[in-house]
């Protein structure tokens, strides 16, 4: 990031005056189409995508280095079964069946990529239908269980990455992950984890993408306050009128969607198809996250409610429960933005150059990145530790302790805004 764009983005927010980046932009009637590698720059995707909050799909030419398109991919442009199984036969990856609904999902198992690659073959044989269901392939870890060194090479619009860079210094998890399966197979309606943005590029196939911005899904909820699982349903047909239609995209072999924070989507593969994606969030969509951590908190409240008063430790409970619905609760995200903004702060000790240079374990950042990180994660902690059931929270063992790294942060903002 260089310092126009930093102050562009500074600008952007102090613009909002508390609203969420995500409700506040036009809602474009089409999805950019971003054809030239040589002529798009990180700053164009910044100002242009990112702090709008709108997608648009990259053409392949962003990824005709990626090894996974040269030895993942026959000849005729179909998933080389041969190669994945001599490399990856013996991994266990879940699969999710698209014929049953188990709420608004689908049920999963998990089994050998050997196993899954053969009942696809069959899938195939038999004209696109089994007796076992269609079987989708989805959220396999393939950079926490094997080496994915030579797959793919992260995008540098995509390189201000806090979730994954989170969960390696944690090395426990990660939110990358490989989708592969049969014509037909198919993503339920949802919004990202997290609010999180993602991107998806399909290694091969083609997909069918359904985008709806935020607060179009309001909607689209049935009489019980629930989302669709089908937005293609013909039973919603009445409720498709009382929003505005999806922007809809297919994305063919090698290109890249990117997908803003908080719009839903529904995705269907229309051929055999393998992608990579990877959810993430960083200083333009974190108070999308702690809105939306906010919410699921109100939501297990309200469930367990009627013990308010006579459960021990009501509170703890709750966020107990958050965080096994959820992944994560208040405490855990108060440890994500110490972790985060700890390396910001070590990266603008060390910075020398007045130039951007690559910053510290490959992430690329610079100072003026770290500079602009530093300040979003100051806006949200200063709400973090203004919320009643975070004070609730035992903060005495925390290190630092919240009030004392918004201080310090605080104080960095103010101090670094000549950089």
């Amino acid at each position: 990031m260089d310092r126009e764009t930093r102050l562009f983005a500074e600008s952007h927010f102090r613009g909002l005056r508390g609203c969420l980046p995500c409700r506040v932009c036009p809602t474009p009637d089409h999805v950019d189409f971003i054809e030239k590698p040589d002529s798009f720059s990180y700053a164009d995707f910044f100002k242009g995508y990112l702090l709008p909050n709108v997608p648009c799909v990259f053409s392949s030419a962003f990824t005709e280095g990626w090894g996974s398109r040269r030895r993942w991919v026959t000849p005729s442009g179909k998933p080389d079964f041969d190669y994945l199984l001599q490399n990856y036969g013996d991994v266990v990856v879940p699969v999710a069946n698209c014929g049953v609904q188990e709420y608004n999902s689908n049920p999963k198992e998990h089994m050998p990529l050997r196993d899954y690659i053969s009942y696809w073959k069959e899938f195939i044989q038999q004209d696109y239908s089994s007796s076992r269901g269609c079987l989708y392939l989805k959220d396999w870890h393939l950079c926490r269980d094997s080496s994915a060194e030579g797959v793919f090479t992260l995008p540098v619009y995509f390189s201000s990455d806090w979730l994954n860079e989170y969960w390696d210094c944690l090395d426990v998890d990660d939110y990358r992950f490989v989708y592969m399966g049969p014509a037909g197979t198919w993503s339920p309606f949802h919004a990202d984890i997290f609010r999180s943005f993602s991107w998806s590029v399909n290694i091969c196939g083609r997909k069918k993408w359904f985008f709806f911005p935020p607060g179009q899904e309001e909607a689209l909820r049935d009489c019980h306050g629930s989302l669709p699982y089908d937005v293609t349903a013909s039973t919603l047909l009445d409720s498709r009128q009382h929003c505005s239609p999806p922007l809809e995209v297919t994305q063919e072999a090698g290109e890249m969607v990117f997908v803003p924070s908080g719009w839903h989507h529904q995705v269907h593969n229309l051929e055999d198809t393998i992608s990579i994606n990877h959810n993430w969030v960083n200083g333009c969509n974190l108070a999308n996250m702690w809105h939306f951590l906010q919410q699921e908190l109100q939501t297990v409240q309200r469930e367990v409610s009627e013990w308010r008063d006579t459960m021990p430790d009501w509170h703890h409970h709750c966020q107990v429960i958050m965080k096994s619905c959820s992944g994560i609760n208040f405490e855990e995200f108060y440890h994500f933005l110490k972790v985060i903004a700890e390396r910001r702060l070590l990266l603008l000790a060390t910075e020398t150059g007045p130039g951007e240079r690559e910053g510290n374990k490959g992430t690329g950042l610079g100072p003026q990145q770290a500079a602009f990180d530093i300040s979003r994660i100051a806006e949200v902690l200063a709400s973090v530790v203004a919320h009643p059931d975070f004070e609730k929270l035992d903060t005495s063992v925390f290190s630092p302790r919240p009030e004392d790294l918004l201080q310090q942060l605080e104080e960095l903002v103010a101090a670094t805004a000549s950089l």
